[in-house]
């Protein structure tokens, strides 16, 4: 199906037209082709794929359907940025709009984890130590900053507030968690003397009562894979940023452990068993430290013998100190300590449990940690597809919105990934029938509002030398100081680690001194992202989350530069036992994982030079295996259509003259 098709008028039109004229918009053709679409899939229960450009209004196109859909619908996404702006600019404008038209269900709430809530019991008596004791204010440098936060927290619950963290002062995580809880802590509101002002559970029950709930991939995960109860029942989930939600799952279902973990558990135990137990545990996170010593990082094909006894001795103790803990009668008082305690044994408990066991369909490896990051072991799921295949698919009807869903120009990719199959696609309204209970599946490319071809330039840089493992030569850095200087600042340079970054802004500083250059971790990236649109003489480098969470649109940015293809590192423990099992089935894993996680990353990367109809710039692919290799035609259809050189002087010139034009 293609964007130029038409739809009769529906109610749904009705409504965004309403909307967009209220708020001031234009009509885009994109969005009314996707705002008809989804309200199909929900009416006819189809899964649909919907890719939708930057500039198309995706939100309002999923947004208003959802409030005319006569169920609950779930909206995920994957950031807590684009959860603030659905919360805090779309939802109310677009309620304000079209809330009082008949059929439309205005009301809406939000659902984070729990540990995005302030707790009002640890703000109120304080968070226990390891020892399980009380502690009302703790000592050091943190003590002003917890104070404040509780000030925060009770002016929330005085005025009914949200006590969410995200509107709390600014604050570091450890901070943080003297005035949070996460689920294993949490006392429970029939326990907590809190409970009925608990910011959670308020949350809760006006979602119980909402018709759209804007939630993130975590969150959902949790729910509706691994079957644990967040979200109040609904009928359909639209998920947002869908590209990322593969990666989002596999996280919420990653487990990690070390002997300091297994250590603290034990310690905080002890105050409430009698007995041994909790001196067990704490011997068997000796032999876990010891094995862990022993052992070399990386992945672990076959769980090493000293490894596997030592998960062994913590499962067993963890166990034993859990059933050793005494059973509280329903008479005693709320005990943070105790709970705390409780938590922490049996979280060990789980995770020894899972790694000991060894699934073929688990990953396990050892990361050897780093600057005051203790070495650890890991597990994650080798795939997540048939869990969202078995849990989501057959029981929702699900809408995957996204800027980046066609890889290799097809949909196959990611579909195949989120547990759809090539044989259960169908057209719009084709009315197909279910395949083992799942729903058939509709791609639909809306297009995009930009003129790719005539707003931007591929160019790849064909005559530089492949990249290597010692990072970048001399010619490389040659070739970003000639782009920078002739776009004359106003560069986002996308890298593959942050020591190249860094090397990277080292030598154009040193070459360039009339520019500002900033590397990512020279301050917050927020005020990064402002130093950078605020003066365009400025050069911004950095890493993969730069690459997801900067929009800078308008002449700041007129050249993004991504130093090399982002493939997996080959010593990636789950990427490449995901490669490795796709050739074990008789597929191509380089393929399947690596060059589909590359050609996402491009997409995203290539993506934040055109923001706007007005931006003009250039994508600078600084590896000519691009160009070069059988692999480079798939990557390349996977991103904007922009025009594509790989001549140098022709991009100078053009850089040039954006620089002049931007000046005038």
């Amino acid at each position: 199906m293609t964007a130029t098709e038409t739809v009769p008028q529906s109610p749904v039109r009705e409504a965004l037209a309403d909307a967009v004229a209220t708020l001031g918009g234009a009509t885009r053709e994109g969005q009314v082709l996707m705002a008809d679409a989804v309200a199909q899939a929900l009416a006819d229960e189809e899964h649909l794929l919907v890719e939708a450009g930057t500039g198309t209004g995706k939100s309002l196109a999923y947004l208003v359907p959802s409030l005319l859909h006569d169920s609950r619908v779930v909206v995920a996404t994957a950031t807590l940025a684009l959860q603030h702006q659905l919360v805090e600019r779309d939802l109310p404008r677009l309620v304000k709009a079209i809330g009082s038209r008949p059929g439309v269900d205005a009301s809406y709430a939000v659902l984070k984890g729990r540990s995005n809530y302030a707790c009002l019991h640890r703000v109120r008596e304080g968070a226990p130590d390891d020892q399980g004791t009380l502690v009302d204010v703790p000592l050091g440098p943190m003590a002003e900053k917890v104070l404040e936060l509780r000030s925060w927290a009770e002016k929330e619950a005085e005025k009914g507030g949200s006590g969410e963290r995200d509107s709390a002062p600014r604050h570091t995580d450890r901070e943080w968690r003297q005035v949070s809880v996460n689920h294993r802590d949490c006392l429970g509101a029939a326990k907590c003397p809190f409970g009925e002002e608990c910011f959670v559970e308020v949350a809760r029950d006006k979602a119980q009562k909402s018709h759209l709930i804007v939630t993130n991939h975590s969150l959902l995960a949790i729910d509706a894979i691994e079957g644990v109860p967040m979200i109040p029942e609904y009928d359909a989930v639209v998920i947002d940023e869908a590209h990322e939600l593969v990666a989002r799952v596999t996280q919420a279902a990653t487990d990690e452990l070390t002997a300091a973990e297994v250590e603290r558990a034990a310690r905080r135990a002890q105050k409430h068993i009698d007995g041994s137990e909790a001196d067990d545990l704490a011997d068997a996170s000796d032999a876990l430290r010891a094995a862990i010593n022993e052992s070399s990082p990386g992945r672990f094909v076959t769980l090493p013998e000293v490894i596997s006894d030592a998960l062994v001795l913590v499962r067993d103790a963890a166990r034993s100190a859990i059933s050793a803990l005494p059973k509280p009668k329903d008479s005693d008082g709320a005990d943070p300590g105790f709970q705390q305690a409780k938590g922490g044994l049996q979280e060990v408990f789980t995770t020894a449990e899972r790694m000991a066991a060894a699934s073929e369909h688990d990953v396990i490896w050892l990361n050897e940690g780093g600057d005051r990051i203790p070495p650890r072991l890991c597990v994650a799921p080798l795939q997540v597809w048939a869990q969202m295949r078995e849990k989501l698919l057959t029981e929702k009807t699900v809408v995957f919105a996204s800027a980046t869903l066609k890889l290799g120009g097809d949909f196959g990719p990611v579909a195949g990934s989120l547990g759809l199959k090539a044989e259960e696609r169908t057209e719009l309204g084709a009315g197909a029938q279910r395949t083992d209970d799942v729903l058939p599946w509709v791609g639909l490319d809306v297009g995009s509002p930009f003129d790719y071809g005539r707003q931007g330039i591929l160019y790849v840089a064909r005559h530089l030398p492949p990249p290597g493992r010692d990072g970048m030569g001399a010619k490389t850095m040659d070739e970003i100081v000639d782009l920078v200087d002739a776009a004359d600042g106003r560069t986002l340079g996308l890298f593959s680690s942050r020591r190249a970054a860094e090397a990277a802004a080292e030598v154009v500083r040193q070459k360039l001194p009339h520019l500002t250059t900033l590397a990512q971790g020279d301050a917050q990236l927020p005020e990064l992202a402002a130093q950078f649109v605020a003066d365009p003489h400025t050069v911004l480098f950095g890493t993969l989350s730069l690459w997801q969470g900067l929009d800078v649109p308008g002449d700041t940015c007129q050249l993004v530069i991504i130093d090399r293809i982002p493939f997996p590192r080959p010593d990636d423990p789950l990427m490449s036992a995901r490669q490795q099992a796709a050739d074990k089935a008789g597929g191509n894993g380089f393929m399947q994982v690596a060059a589909t996680h590359a050609a996402l990353l491009l997409a995203q990367g290539a993506g934040r030079l055109i923001r706007t109809t007005s931006d003009r710039g250039v994508v600078a692919v600084l590896d000519a295996r691009l160009a070069t290799a059988r692999y480079g035609g798939f990557l390349k259809a996977s991103l904007p259509p922009m025009w594509a050189t790989t001549d140098p002087d022709v991009v100078r010139k053009a850089l040039k003259r954006l620089s002049e034009l931007a000046s005038a």
